[in-house]
């Protein structure tokens, strides 16, 4: 439906939702990011993916590689299975990126980075702390040339402190930061998050914290820098943690897939497959118990406080798994909706990738990429009426963008570029690193943005 002829006042709720939403008009809209200039400078993951959440906004980004192999994160990919030369793990991290090739350790590198900060807003780097500053990149070089640049730091354990110079990756920062300790069942050993959750919600609350200082420069005029710690960050991400052991002296435990703070809430195993329940309020539970056909345990533990003493968790939790166990997982799901409790099935990436919710809502999104074809990823969130994201395009092959960026928006002539091709300083993918590569049938034209 159109909404210019629709009268949207006199839509049901979630029929008016999804039309000031629609996602077929995604791209008939503004970009609310649009006029903002991102250099990313990082490597990896926990730096690009700040500069790839602000490209789906609208942002401009620039993400600089290494000549010839490119980013670190290029042959990342699960079991190195590369779909035309593209990794998973790459494709993932840098969609709607323009790619280019800077050997910033060099002086024509490190002029050519000083005439990109001065026409950037946002630079966004992830080396260990004071390598780009030694390279003479850093932020009190570059805000020197730019007062208004938004410079931030991604690291493992910040810019200064004792553990600063360590490295770090995902399964460190979820080890540092209390999360897997957490994590797994009693008297077993502590378990990381499957997902790199480390990197992505470290980068979602950097491109936040990039979005705080725009704000400020907008009300003042200054840019600021920001140091962001992927370790720290789970350790904000820890709920009720800290605050139980500032309190009690208690450490918080391991107690697998159950919260110990809302009652019942566990993954049961149904007769075929695996279903998430909760019913903490009391109607959820009424509902739940009711499904059960054990309205005893509801009248037994109908005080919120009773069902939360451990030692009437494990009654609850004995009567629900066993419950469960005799159901498949479409009844679990079918008896919530009837009864008012949540349940769920534990999806796995297919069932999401064929679900007809995450499909309605373009959350599947499937789109036509210029040089790599049909290709599925997941939509950017959250979801805005007037100034929706979008992905443009995904990874794009290795310097693929020199001319666009250093002719277009610096000025250069290809005589220019010539030069620093011969001496390294930029460069595009090397032939024998297939992964740094364009497809095998790519045609030399398609998605170049600059003839």
């Amino acid at each position: 439906m159109n909404p210019e002829k629709v009268d949207l006042e006199s839509l049901p709720y979630t029929e008016y939702i999804r039309e000031i939403l629609n996602p077929e008009e995604i791209f008939d809209k503004p970009e609310p990011l649009k006029g903002i200039r991102v250099l990313d400078i990082g490597t990896l993951i926990f730096g690009p993916m700040v500069a790839t959440y602000l490209a789906e906004f609208g942002a401009e980004v620039i993400h600089v590689e290494m000549p010839g192999r490119g980013d670190t994160m290029r042959p990342l990919t699960p079991f190195a299975d590369f779909y035309k030369n593209l990794a998973a793990g790459f494709e993932a991290t840098n969609n709607s990126k323009y790619h280019i090739t800077i050997d910033m350790r060099t002086p024509e590198g490190k002029d050519l980075i000083y005439r990109l900060a001065k026409r950037s807003d946002v630079i966004v780097e992830n080396y260990r702390p004071g390598t780009v500053d030694r390279w003479g990149i850093g932020y009190r070089q570059l805000s020197k040339i730019n007062p208004r640049l938004i410079y931030i730091s991604m690291s493992g354990f910040g810019q200064w402190g004792p553990f600063t110079f360590r490295p770090s990756y995902d399964a460190v920062a979820q080890a540092v930061s209390g999360l897997i300790e957490t994590t797994g069942f009693p008297d077993a050993i502590p378990l990381k998050a499957g997902a790199w959750i480390g990197d992505f919600y470290g980068a979602l609350m950097g491109a936040f914290a990039v979005m705080v200082a725009l704000y400020w420069r907008e009300n003042t005029g200054e840019g600021q820098y920001i140091d962001h710690p992927q370790a720290e960050n789970l350790m904000r991400n820890m709920d009720w943690t800290w605050i139980y052991i500032g309190l009690t002296g208690k450490n918080r435990e391991r107690y697998g897939n159950r919260d110990v703070a809302i009652v019942p809430s566990d993954i049961v195993r149904a007769k075929d497959g695996y279903v998430a329940i909760a019913a903490f309020n009391e109607d959820e539970f009424r509902g739940l118990c009711e499904a059960m056909g054990r309205f005893d345990i509801f009248e037994k533990y109908t005080n919120i406080e009773e069902r939360l003493k451990e030692e009437n968790q494990a009654v609850i939790y004995k009567v629900l798994h066993e419950w469960a166990r005799e159901k498949s997982v479409a009844e679990l799901e079918e008896l919530a909706e009837k009864f008012g409790f949540a349940a769920a099935k534990v999806m796995s990436a297919k069932d999401q990738y064929e679900d007809d919710h995450w499909r309605a809502r373009k959350s599947v999104w499937i789109y036509e990429d210029p040089i790599w074809g049909e290709l599925a990823e997941v939509a950017p969130v959250p979801k805005l009426s007037e100034t929706p994201g979008r992905i443009k395009w995904t990874a794009r092959p290795v310097g693929i963008d020199n001319e666009h960026v250093f002719i277009r928006l610096l000025g250069m002539s290809q005589e220019e570029l010539e030069e620093l091709y011969k001496k390294g300083v930029i460069g595009k993918w090397d032939e024998n690193i297939p992964f740094a590569c364009p497809p095998p049938d790519w045609d030399g034209k398609s998605g170049i943005f600059f003839p």
